[in-house]
């Protein structure tokens, strides 16, 4: 199995074209192929934008500082997708624990990939 192959670690996605990590300490990871247009996120974030053509959200910004965790974490906790677990991911880039949603409660990733 080549590197290209092996699967990719979520809390290194992202990274090797990120802002450094003092100044945007907080990053998102988007499931898009799970989303299925509920538009949740677009309601209660400003960094959320549901594109009624094509029915799928997407974020303004992958990675951001402390003025937009809250919001940040609102779309991620009102994601009804993956069986009410959410499909966007708010990721402390200091730790790489999951802030939301954090459905196991101990910070690991929920993504599934």
């Amino acid at each position: 199995m080549t590197e290209a192959d092996e699967p990719v670690d979520p809390s290194e996605f992202g990274e090797q074209n990120a802002p450094p990590v003092e100044e945007m300490p907080y990053k998102l990871i988007f499931e898009a192929n799970k989303c299925f247009g509920a538009g949740k996120c677009a309601e209660v974030s400003v960094n959320w934008s549901l594109d009624l053509d094509t029915g799928i959200a997407q974020p303004d910004a992958y990675f951001f500082g402390e003025d937009d965790l809250e919001h940040n974490i609102a779309a991620a906790d009102s994601c009804p997708a993956k069986k009410d677990r959410g499909v966007i991911h708010v990721v402390d880039r200091r730790t790489n624990e999951e802030i939301a949603p954090d459905p196991n409660g101990d910070g690991t990733l929920s993504v599934d990939w």
